[in-house]
């Protein structure tokens, strides 16, 4: 594992925190999770936490690079907020079609917009 994962010594600054990763290994993470997503995309699995087993089966090669690239917290943080995106969306989308019905129900009943 790379030093982002977080599991090497060599991380440590000289007063024993972690160092933080620098702009090419945050690029490197996002350049994984989007592989990884994409390939989730394509096998229409949207939360690869609860879909574990079928996201490692389907994308086995792209999660690793993934889980390689980035640190275990971030990975948990980007499929929480896949799927909490995935229902913001969802439930926007159909907040829009019910006020169109709506709207269209008032104009057959005569209303006009300002």
């Amino acid at each position: 594992m790379g030093w982002f994962s977080w599991s090497s010594d060599s991380n440590k600054a000289s007063d024993g925190g972690r160092i933080a990763p620098d702009r090419t290994s945050r690029q490197r993470c996002w350049e994984g999770r989007d592989l990884f997503f994409s390939c989730l995309d394509d096998n229409k699995i949207v939360d690869a936490i609860r879909e574990d087993k079928e996201a490692r089966r389907k994308c086995a090669k792209e999660i690793a690079e993934f889980e390689n690239a980035c640190s275990k917290t971030w990975v948990k943080y980007f499929k929480e907020k896949r799927v909490m995106e995935y229902n913001r969306d969802k439930t926007i989308e159909r907040i829009k079609k019910e006020d169109a019905a709506k709207v269209q129900d008032l104009k057959s009943q005569g209303w006009t917009p300002r």
